[in-house]
């Protein structure tokens, strides 16, 4: 988990100039644009830029989402940055959630290799995932009050998206809504990023959901996708930008619920068995669904069901990365496919129960 997962092939100085071109095609003759980097810990789906651009005499930190290139090993089999363009749009306007503001969309190729988006760039604190948080971070030694106003506040940006209302074009390109579909697009790109080679534990997991089906799945909401602490920034334990929609969807709400609440219970669960206590008590299940029915009114049911969901949408993401590390000669492959997925203990024991 300490190690650098890599993401990109790219080099810095060449997309400083085709950076540099691009915006004087959208601005003007005189843009500029500096100080280009990635982040210490760059995202392991698309890759990020940091950088300054200058025109007009003002100048506005920036961050680019560029879509992967294909040598890169993607972690998934598309990325419509278009759409995650216009959930942010989507998100800030209508649920007043603080995603970071977007400023442009370039669906040409031709710029950088790849279509990408350009927002502002935030400051503030985000829970980090290298080392985990539950083993040492600002998070982890923060007063116990503080930890709750950050995770009431998470669930209250998870409640305002849900609660807003949006249009059935504006929902459209996040795919077919409900239930049933979220999981066929999920086994499709299972079959996609392990087809090839199956992996036992994610098989029984899939067949485990068909036999413990929900009876009435909730209501269909935009979800989030991503949704877990480590995709947002604070300031004072308070939310100020809301980050990483390529896995946006419509579907219940506890699909999001679940996912802030097995992520946290991934990192948990790492950091227990490296022998450390990590946060337990922070987002339980309980406090969670509590929380998300006192702003909803909402009583979210099934968590069974979802948390193992879950886990298995994370094992098929894992396992994809493993893979890609692999590809790097960063790791060899292990003789048991169930080996790529780090949680297989955490699955097989959900199973089990």
């Amino acid at each position: 988990m300490a190690e650098e997962i890599r993401t990109s092939t790219r080099d810095l100085v060449e997309l400083r100039g085709s950076l540099t071109r691009w915006l004087r095609g959208r601005v003007g003759g005189h843009a500029s644009v500096s100080e280009v980097s990635r982040p210490a810990e760059n995202g392991m789906s698309s890759e990020t830029l940091f950088f300054t651009a200058s025109w007009g005499g003002s100048r506005t930190r920036c961050v680019a989402r560029l879509a992967p290139a294909v040598e890169a090993v993607p972690v998934f089999p598309s990325y419509d940055l278009g759409a995650q363009f216009g959930i942010m749009r989507l998100a800030r306007e209508k649920a007043g959630i603080p995603a970071p503001r977007a400023l442009w969309f370039e669906p040409d190729p031709e710029h950088l290799g790849t279509p990408f988006l350009v927002m502002e760039r935030e400051d503030g604190d985000v829970p980090p995932d290298v080392m985990p948080y539950t083993f040492g971070s600002w998070l982890l030694d923060a007063a116990p009050a503080d930890r709750r106003r950050l995770q009431d506040a998470a669930v209250a940006v998870l409640a305002a998206l849900h609660r807003a209302e949006f249009t059935p074009e504006e929902l459209a390109p996040f795919g077919a809504a409900g239930l049933r579909a979220h999981v066929e697009a999920q086994r499709d790109y299972y079959e996609w990023a392990h087809g090839e080679r199956p992996i036992p534990v994610l098989e029984r997991a899939f067949r485990w959901l068909e036999s413990h089906w929900p009876k009435e799945p909730g209501p269909d909401v935009l979800c989030w996708g991503d949704a877990r602490i480590g995709n947002m920034m604070f300031r004072d334990f308070t939310p100020v930008a809301v980050l990483d929609w390529e896995m946006a969807s419509v579907g219940p709400p506890e699909l999001d619920l679940s996912w802030m609440i097995f992520l946290h219970r991934f990192f948990q669960d790492i950091t227990v068995s490296a022998g450390f206590p990590g946060m337990p008590d922070f987002m339980r299940s309980e406090d969670v669904c509590r929380k998300y029915r006192e702003i909803t009114g909402y009583e979210p049911r099934d968590l069974d069901f979802y948390e193992m969901y879950a886990a298995l949408r994370h094992g098929i993401v894992m396992a994809r990365v493993w893979q890609r590390r692999i590809h790097f000669g960063e790791q060899p492959r292990p003789d048991d496919p169930d080996d790529l997925v780090l949680h297989r203990a955490t699955i097989e024991e959900l199973l089990a129960r």
